[in-house]
């Protein structure tokens, strides 16, 4: 098993905190859809590069991210 992000795209709002945060840079808005508010959410490119910070849960204002870390 490896890291493993989570987003709730419904609770996401699109303002890119996670991406600018994220030091792997593995995370980006969704360029090809919109969810049920309207936004482009938040997406993990990447999955294996993901070293299970949290940082960008922790910057997450909606709390729509969790990071599960490979046990």
């Amino acid at each position: 098993m490896a890291n493993l992000v989570t987003i709730t795209e419904s609770m996401c709002k699109g303002c890119a905190l996670c991406a600018d945060a994220c030091p792997k840079n593995i995370l980006e808005m969704a360029k090809d859809r919109v969810n049920n508010k309207g936004y482009h959410p938040a997406t993990c490119i990447n999955m294996a590069a993901c070293t299970a910070c949290a940082i960008c849960a922790k910057m997450c204002p909606d709390s729509a991210i969790r990071v599960e870390r490979d046990a």
